[in-house]
């Protein structure tokens, strides 16, 4: 909840907003640094989707490789929550700044190695393991980053646009899947024995240029001024994962519900419907590669949209509005994908990404953190973000595979995303609005 001492230690004109000049270098600072963990967190998707299987579990039959890649791959989700309570401890009680620098780093260098990293051909068991052991580390990274990067955005944000303003992070996310993606439509355009030697390395090794410009941009932003008040009269919190678990449990909760659809919605849209189409549809990879790529483009222009319109209208009101469109479209998302018409399915996946993600996605980074008082607010939003990401994005594309699999079709996956979707929407009728609320 927010917390009234907060406010009642402000002066005139509070600390919550920056000078307006200021904004647009600290929205681009929380921008580009989203943008490059991002990048680096979802290649390994899109990797794991088309050449993990083959280069680090050859031993096993197609669907087995294919989901032990994708076991690796959820790897990284079930160790941002680690990230989180690490660096959501830290950010609140050192900064959000430096916990921003430092998880970048983590990330990019976690990406950067896996590109040097030998193969099963070469080393034998210890490829997969070196892989998850660089894959937990990038979740590790972007389980710290995200709520830093939303924090210092919200933090010095207008109030009554602190929507738009946080949105403007989110957009970080569909650049990031464009931008992954289209490194690996570049490399796919090899010859097969290339891509699968050593064009599959460049997209993970080019992140280390991304690091040194993330890395420029962000040691100039400055701390939150909210943060810094409450730091400056010795009003941080001790113990801010105790503080979030024992004293706001129903806000971490609902902080987990109103997550769990719209991941769990966008790394089935991402990733399992790209393997569903190329293994089972035997579409190409460029085609819906390149569906990704145009709807995550499309994503840049909503996102910020939603975030405008849930400063009018409240953040509850796009929240409804996103869950029932999932419910109403998770069947239909299959059937246009079946059509094998590469313009149906450019549009089903635009489609999709917008109203079924963007519509909660968009608001995250303002109205989890909302939720939450300045002194717990890192740990609680980053917490409540990342174990939904755990389960929802972690898991959802594995229990997507093993569905189509063991059902022989998609029924039982769409079964899963209304299952999903009824969560967050219990989540969004419990949850408070927030939209006028005082930092």
């Amino acid at each position: 909840m927010s917390s009234a001492s907060d406010a009642m230690h402000l002066p005139p004109g509070g600390y919550a907003r920056a000078p307006n000049r200021a904004m647009g270098s600290v929205v681009f600072a929380g921008t580009i640094g989203t943008i490059i963990e991002w990048y680096d967190f979802l290649i390994y998707g899109t990797a794991a989707a088309l050449v993990f299987n083959t280069l680090f579990f050859p031993k096993f039959d197609p669907i087995t490789g294919t989901i032990a890649a994708l076991g690796t791959y959820a790897a990284g989700f079930f160790a941002r929550p680690i990230g989180a309570w690490l660096f959501g401890h830290y950010g609140d009680r050192i900064g959000r700044k430096t916990m921003l620098i430092i998880t970048m780093i983590i990330t990019a260098l976690g990406t950067f190695a896996i590109g040097l990293m030998p193969t099963y051909n070469q080393i034998g068991v210890w490829a997969p393991i070196l892989l998850i052991t660089l894959r937990v580390l990038q979740g590790i990274g972007l389980g710290g980053e995200w709520g830093g990067a939303s924090l210092i955005v919200l933090e010095h944000a207008p109030a009554n646009r602190r929507g738009l303003y946080g949105s403007l992070v989110q957009v970080g996310f569909p650049l990031g899947v464009a931008a992954s993606t289209f490194a690996f439509s570049l490399a796919a355009l090899l010859p097969q024995a290339d891509l699968m030697s050593w064009g599959w390395r460049l997209p993970f090794l080019f992140s280390i240029v991304l690091l040194g410009v993330g890395l420029y941009v962000r040691t100039r932003v400055p701390e939150t001024p909210l943060f810094s008040a409450i730091k400056q009269r010795g009003d941080v919190a001790k113990a801010p994962f105790l503080d979030v678990v024992l004293r706001h449990p129903q806000t971490f909760l609902l902080a987990i519900g109103l997550k769990i659809s719209e991941v769990s919605w966008v790394y089935i849209v991402t990733v399992f419907v790209v393997l569903y189409a190329t293994t089972q549809l035997g579409l190409p990879k460029s085609t819906m590669l390149n569906a990704i790529i145009i709807g995550s483009l499309i994503e840049v222009f909503t996102l910020p949209l939603f975030g405008y319109l849930s400063d009018r209208f409240g953040r509850r009101a796009l929240y409804f509005a996103g869950t029932i469109f999932t419910i109403l479209f998770a069947f239909p998302l299959f059937w246009l994908i079946e059509t094998r018409n590469v313009w149906v399915i450019g549009a089903t996946i635009a489609v999709a990404l917008s109203f079924g993600h963007g519509t909660m996605f968009g608001l995250l980074s303002t109205y989890l953190p909302e939720l939450f008082g300045t002194k717990v607010r890192y740990t609680g939003a980053s917490l409540g973000f990342q174990v939904a990401a755990a389960i929802g994005g972690g898991l959802a594309p594995i229990l997507a595979t093993t569905l189509t699999s063991s059902m022989g079709g998609t029924a039982g996956v769409s079964v899963l995303l209304i299952l999903l979707a009824l969560i967050t929407l219990t989540a969004t009728l419990y949850a408070r609005e927030t939209r006028e609320e005082d930092l």
